[in-house]
C-alpha cells in the first residue's frame, strides 16, 4: 500500500513507525492529553503501543488513518492526526491529538486543514466529521476555525460525544 505524506509549513503528516513509540506513549501518558479522549484515561505502555498499532492498522484495512504528526524542524513525532472510521462510528472523522508541549502553536489547525484538502481532493469526501466531548473547548475552537459546525449529539461506546461536521461544497466555499 502507499501511504500519502503531507506537508504543511511547519508540520509532516506521516505513516507510523517503531522509533514513534517512545514519544507516542509519553503523550499518552499525559492525563492532561487525555482528559477527553475514550474514557479520559491515560494509557499504560502496552495499552499506547496497541493504539499505535490499532492506529497503523486502520491504513491497512480502510486505506486512510491517522499520521504520525512530527514537526519538519527537528522531525519530532508531536502527536497524531487524521481520519478514522472504525466499525460503528457515526461517519468519516477527522481528529488530532497533541503533546501538551506543543498546544498553542495551531498544529491541530495547520495539519488538519492540510488533511481536509486531501480528504475532499484526493479522496472523494463530500462530508467530513469531528467527535468532540462536550467539555474540549480547545477542540472545538479548532472544529470551528476548520468551518465545522455543530451538528448533533450522539453517544460512542457510551461516551456523549458532540459531533461537528463540514460539507466540502463548504470547504470550497471558505477557501474561496
Amino acid at each position: 500500500m502507499n501511504f500519502p505524506i503531507l506537508e504543511t509549513e511547519r508540520l509532516r503528516l506521516r505513516m507510523w513507525k517503531e522509533e514513534d513509540f517512545e514519544a507516542y506513549a509519553d503523550i499518552c501518558a499525559d492525563p492532561q492529553v487525555m482528559q477527553y479522549l475514550g474514557k479520559g484515561q491515560t494509557l499504560s505502555r502496552p495499552e499506547a503501543w496497541r493504539h499505535m498499532a490499532f492506529l497503523a492498522g486502520h491504513w491497512h484495512l480502510r486505506g486512510f488513518g491517522h499520521w504520525a504528526l512530527e514537526e519538519k524542524e527537528n522531525r519530532r513525532l508531536v502527536g497524531r492526526l487524521g481520519f478514522l472510521q472504525p466499525e460503528g462510528w457515526p461517519g468519516f472523522e477527522i481528529g488530532w491529538t497533541l503533546a501538551r508541549s506543543v498546544w498553542g502553536k495551531g498544529y491541530a489547525t495547520e495539519g488538519a486543514k492540510c488533511a481536509l484538502q486531501y480528504a475532499f481532493d484526493e479522496m472523494g469526501k463530500e462530508h467530513v466529521i469531528s467527535l468532540i466531548h462536550p467539555d474540549n473547548a480547545a477542540s472545538v475552537k479548532v472544529a470551528q476555525r476548520l468551518g465545522e459546525s455543530f451538528e448533533q449529539e450522539v453517544e460512542i461506546t457510551g461516551i456523549p460525544v458532540m459531533v461537528y461536521g463540514l460539507w466540502k461544497a463548504q470547504w470550497v466555499k471558505q477557501q474561496g
